[in-house]
């Protein structure tokens, strides 16, 4: 199972089962938002403050999550979930009331990698049948804990990217069958899709190049991916063609460059099959997001639509997945600290 210093690759089939997404108004206008399972026509979900949307926006994927796979909160043996907030506060107010026992992560926007990468770890191991994966993000809530409120209209450059305001959640499973239920009579569902499977994951290392601008979350954490890559080539023995393709959590168009160009200084060069969910979530010529989409949300929304997608359809048989995070802190960055980074890559393949 251990392969090479930072990877694992799996002995037995684990499955992503299905996954739901929910989204905010500015996503449903952007190039998946046709895709999404649930979108809201106000960015509050219902709630009193951001910090509520946001654990709104946690429970509505969950919900819509067992609505898919036709299970029941029970049936769920561990939750692993995070988000941006102090205290992960959107997790732990969203996914209370369901009583499923929880493993609250922080791992900034790489938190959707390292939940499935756990997730996926626990049912290979066999400690569960069934666990579910979930990261969400909200752009009001995030602005107003990272950077200015926002009725303080501050100008965005050029590099700085947009929050995501969604959620995605996950069930990772050691079957690949949903079964519905009506009653007493219960039927398994045969889409005709093709099933996916988590078959390998390697977990990041915090690199720190010693950035301090909170504006260019890309150029934070384009090092961490670059790393992250290179040992996940060298763990797997990658040649051309393993591949279809790699696609990292929210770099966004400044990270992008940055990232093409370290892989490239390291012998690597994967600009015929890379992609950035931060990238693929906005349109950058209609909606005004600068460098592109970032949060947790970003890699959660756009797995389902995007990546997962392709797989099922079998356009694509084995993808790297890869979100990043950019570990910094109110307290860190006000003492002028820099701002570390870290990915976690998920291997998916169509079986």
């Amino acid at each position: 199972m251990i392969a090479g210093k930072q990877s694992i690759k799996f002995d037995n089939n684990v499955y992503i089962k299905a996954g739901a997404t929910v989204a905010g108004t500015k996503e449903k206008k952007g190039p998946l938002g046709c895709c999404f399972d649930v979108v809201s026509q106000d960015d509050l979900f219902g709630g009193e403050s951001w910090e509520e949307a946001e654990s709104r926006i946690q429970s509505l994927a969950f919900e819509k999550l067992l609505e898919k796979t036709g299970m029941m909160p029970e049936d769920i043996r561990y939750i692993y979930a995070g988000d941006l907030l102090g205290q992960l506060i959107a997790t732990s107010f969203g996914l209370k009331t369901y009583d499923v026992p929880l493993f609250g992560l922080y791992g900034a926007c790489s938190t959707m990698g390292e939940s499935l990468s756990l997730a996926a770890m626990c049912v290979n191991a066999g400690f569960a049948d069934n666990v579910a994966a979930i990261a969400s993000s909200h752009f009001a809530s995030a602005e107003k804990q990272f950077r200015f409120p926002l009725l303080y209209g501050n100008q965005r450059p050029m590099s700085s990217t947009w929050t995501v305001t969604g959620a995605g959640a996950y069930l990772v499973s050691n079957s690949p069958v949903i079964t519905k239920c009506d009653g007493d009579v219960c039927r398994i569902v045969d889409n005709g899709y093709a099933n996916v499977i988590i078959s390998g994951i390697t977990t990041g290392k915090i690199v720190d190049y010693g950035v301090k601008d909170s504006m260019n979350m890309g150029a934070c954490m384009a090092p961490a991916a670059a790393d992250l890559i290179e040992a996940n080539y060298k763990d797997f023995e990658v040649t051309k063609g393993y591949y279809d393709m790699i696609i990292t959590g929210d770099l966004g168009y400044t990270g992008k460059e940055i990232l093409l160009t370290l892989l490239k200084e390291k012998g690597i060069d994967i600009s015929d099959i890379y992609t950035d969910c931060g990238i693929e979530v906005f349109d950058k010529n209609e909606q005004d997001t600068q460098s592109g989409g970032s949060g947790c949300g970003c890699s959660a929304i756009v797995l389902d639509t995007l990546v997962l997608d392709k797989l099922r359809k079998r356009e694509l048989k084995r993808v790297l997945f890869v979100p990043t995070g950019a570990l910094l802190s109110q307290v860190s960055f006000n003492e002028g600290k820099s701002i570390p980074g870290i990915a976690h890559g998920v291997v998916l393949e169509a079986v």
